[in-house]
C-alpha cells in the first residue's frame, strides 16, 4: 500500500528560503507498509524523493546513517530500516564531516546565526560548529555549507521520530567511492568544547585508562580500531577511556552496532546496516565474535556498566590518530558557534 506524502503547509513554506521553494515543490515522498516495499522504492529514489515505513519497526533506538557517496540517508529503528531519503551535503570547501555523532539540539524553527538568519526547519544539530540535519535545498548534488539537507516532509517525520542524543553515522565521500588513507585517523583533533585536543597515548606498560569524571554525563561511543588494536571511549565528545585490545581480523570493513535490550531486558548489540552490509540490519551480534575480543577486564567491566541503550560501537580498520594528511573521520566533534 502506498500513500502520498503530506504536502507542506503554506505557513511552513513561507518559513523557508524562497530559492528553495521550487526544490521543495518538486520533492516527492511515499509511505511503505513492509520491508520489501520499502526496499523496492528505496532502490530508485531521485533527488528530493524519500520513502517512510515506521510500522516496520515500532520501538527501539533510532540510528541515522548518511552515505555521502550516494547522497542518501537511511533511518534505522532497533537496527531495522524504516526510512530512506535523498540528501544534499556539503559542497567542495564546506564538506560534511564524517564520523559518529549524537543529536545535540532539536529546533523546529531554527535560523542560522552564521548565514544571514537562513531558515533551517526541523534542525537536529550534530556539532556546535554548525553541522546539522534539516530541511533544505535538494538539487541532486552536494550544495550545503556542511549541513545535511533533507526533503521538508521527511525532515518533519524524522524530527518527530528521533530523540536527543540519538546516534548519527556519516560516512563516505561525496562524488567518489570512499577510501580511508593509511594516514587518516578516526578521532578529530578537538575536545568536547571545540578546543584543540592532544590525545594522550598509552604509556609503555599502561594497558588501559578510565577517567569518566572528565565527562560524567551524555551519550557514549566506543571506537575499535583493528589497525591500532585500540579501544577509545568517548562521552559527549570527550575521551574518557582508552585500552589495548585484541580484535578478530575477519574483514576490513566498517561495522556499526547499537546497544539495545532483548525481550527479557538483557543487553544486546545489534547491527546497523552500512553500505555493503545491508543484510546485517537488526541482526544481533554473534556471541562467538564477542568471545574473540580481548581487553583488560577492569576496562571491559567499567565500559559495560556505563553504557546505555542507544550507545554506539564503531569498528574500523582506520588507525586512531592521523599520522599525516588524509581524510579524517571526526568522531563526536563538538566545536562551538552555530549550525549552517
Amino acid at each position: 500500500m502506498m500513500n502520498p506524502m503530506v504536502v507542506p503547509t503554506v505557513a511552513a513554506l513561507l518559513f523557508l528560503a524562497p530559492a528553495s521553494l521550487w526544490q521543495l515543490a518538486a520533492a516527492q515522498g511515499a509511505r511503505a507498509s513492509s520491508e520489501v516495499e520499502l526496499a523496492q522504492k528505496a532502490q530508485s529514489l531521485k533527488p528530493g524523493e524519500w520513502v517512510w515505513a515506521p510500522e516496520v519497526s515500532r520501538n527501539g533506538p533510532v540510528t541515522i546513517y548518511v552515505d555521502l557517496s550516494r547522497q542518501i540517508a537511511t533511518i534505522y529503528r532497533n537496527g531495522v530500516r524504516i526510512g530512506v531519503s535523498t540528501v544534499s551535503t556539503g559542497k567542495p570547501g564546506h564538506e560534511t564531516p564524517t564520523g559518529v555523532f549524537q543529536i545535540l539540539q532539536k529546533d523546529v524553527k531554527h535560523r542560522s546565526s552564521k548565514y544571514n538568519a537562513a531558515p533551517m526547519p526541523y534542525q537536529e544539530r550534530l556539532t556546535w560548529d554548525g553541522v546539522a540535519l534539516h530541511a533544505g535545498g535538494l538539487p541532486g548534488y552536494p550544495e550545503s555549507h556542511g549541513c545535511i539537507h533533507l526533503p521538508f516532509e521527511f525532515a518533519r517525520l524524522l524530527f518527530a521520530t528521533t530523540q536527543m542524543h540519538g546516534t548519527v553515522v556519516v560516512a563516505g565521500r561525496a562524488g567518489s567511492t570512499v577510501r580511508m588513507t593509511p594516514a587518516a585517523g578516526v578521532l578529530a583533533p578537538m575536545d568536547g568544547k571545540g578546543a584543540n585536543s592532544t590525545r594522550v597515548r598509552l604509556a609503555d606498560g599502561e594497558d588501559w585508562r578510565w577517567t569518566p569524571e572528565l565527562s560524567p554525563e551524555g551519550p557514549m561511543s566506543v571506537v575499535l580500531s583493528k589497525s591500532d588494536q585500540r579501544a577509545i571511549v568517548l562521552r559527549g565528545g570527550v575521551e574518557i577511556g582508552r585500552a589495548r585490545v585484541s580484535l578478530p581480523d575477519q574483514d576490513f570493513e566498517t561495522h556499526a552496532l547499537t546497544l539495545t535490550r532483548d525481550a527479557q531486558g538483557r543487553a544486546q548489540w545489534i547491527f546497523t546496516a552500512v553500505p555493503g552490509h545491508a543484510g546485517e540490519a537488526g541482526q544481533p551480534l554473534d556471541p562467538k565474535v564477542l568471545e574473540q575480543v580481548r581487553m583488560p577486564k577492569p576496562f571491559h567491566d567499567a565500559v559495560l556498566a556505563a553504557m546505555r541503550p542507544g550507545d554506539t560501537v564503531l569498528v574500523t580498520q582506520a588507525p586512531i590518530n592521523a599520522g599525516g594528511s588524509g581524510t579524517k573521520l571526526a568522531v563526536l566533534s563538538d566545536a562551538m558557534p552555530a549550525a549552517r
